[in-house]
């Protein structure tokens, strides 16, 4: 489907053109955003945030079975935001990078911002 509507501003829309993202890109950005619009994932990222934990310790912390919780891991991990350590039998937990901190703290900021302006 074609757009019903001429360019007006044809310098900005070819600006605009020569660095949009391709859709392979755009599609893994909305699956990212996808794997943080859970309300459980984004509890699990809360507490990893403080640091490493094993998966008994988060699933207390956001009060889950371990079985839901590892269900919630093993996603977050599919989606590279989560990472893993073994030590013995027990596996450790921990944000991935730098920029899932990054993410997480934006948000936060965002809403909280956001909150503020409105109960002025």
């Amino acid at each position: 489907m074609d757009c019903d509507c001429e360019i007006i501003h044809h310098d900005v829309v070819n600006n605009v053109r020569k660095r949009i993202l391709n859709e392979k890109i755009l599609l893994l950005m909305a699956d990212f955003y996808k794997a943080l619009s859970d309300s459980t994932r984004m509890k699990i990222i809360d507490v990893l945030y403080e640091g490493e934990l094993c998966v008994c310790d988060i699933s207390s912390l956001i009060n889950m079975t371990k079985s839901a919780t590892s269900h919630q891991l093993k996603y977050l991990k599919d989606m590279n935001l989560i990472k893993s350590r073994k030590q013995g039998k027990e596996v450790f937990y921990s944000l991935a990078d730098k920029h899932v901190i990054q993410v997480f703290e934006i948000s936060k900021l965002h809403i909280l911002e956001d909150r503020n302006e409105k109960n002025c």
